[in-house]
């Protein structure tokens, strides 16, 4: 029986910094501060992560990036076929990888305790809630915003998939479903709604567009044997 860790918020991350010119935008107009998030999944099983991506915006820019691969807690760690066919992470990819819990305090470690902000924000929560019941790890009931629904408020656009988003939110071509690549973009794409709506925080930013600061609704965690 595995003794359930109660998550509590992390301080400081020390996520390396992104690489000079890996980031695009200006970001001198707005003074926004949240981390955008992206998980990759082995399959159909939202507790089945694979990989994640994080991106810290301070002041309207991309200031620290982070990603690793995931070892799918048991149970769930079958790789997909279809789902290998979109990301291109394999079982052996991940053989060394830090399981869930092993590697859940980086994750809060880096957010700290801003708002996420994901692309089909339910999805990535859902991941975040569903590997820590599958785990026994308390899930961080973090804030967060859905930049699929800010899209739709800013862009008009035949489809709102986040590489039509991005290249409208003037980002430069990227490699979809790498969990970095896809945070990065979210962050950006939140970016620039902002701007846009001339909002100066990611509260402001909601409020104008009509869509809400949801939270993560997690369950006491309960022992895993």
């Amino acid at each position: 029986m595995r003794t359930t860790r109660p998550w509590r918020p992390v301080g400081r991350s020390t996520a390396r910094l992104g690489r000079p010119g890996a980031i695009t935008g200006e970001g001198e107009d707005v003074a926004l501060d949240f981390t955008a998030i992206d998980f990759e999944t082995a399959n159909s099983s939202g507790a089945s992560a694979c990989a994640v991506g994080l991106a810290r915006v301070r002041d309207g820019r991309v200031v620290a990036t982070d990603a690793w691969l995931i070892k799918p807690p048991a149970g769930h760690d079958h790789f997909a076929p279809v789902n290998v066919g979109i990301h291109g992470i394999r079982p052996s990819d991940v053989s060394d990888a830090p399981g869930w819990s092993a590697q859940l305090d980086r994750l809060t470690a880096f957010a700290g305790a801003d708002v996420l902000v994901a692309h089909n924000a339910g999805f990535d929560m859902s991941v975040l809630r569903r590997a820590c019941a599958a785990t026994g790890d308390e899930c961080p009931p973090y804030r967060y915003l859905c930049s699929v629904q800010m899209s739709r408020k800013t862009y008009v656009l035949d489809s709102y998939r986040l590489p039509l988003v991005a290249a409208e939110a003037g980002c430069s071509p990227f490699a979809h479903h790498d969990a970095l690549a896809d945070a990065v973009a979210c962050a950006e794409i939140t970016i620039d709604c902002a701007r846009r709506a001339g909002a100066a925080d990611v509260h402001a930013l909601a409020a104008h567009l009509g869509v809400r600061v949801s939270q993560i609704a997690v369950e006491p965690a309960r022992a895993v044997a």
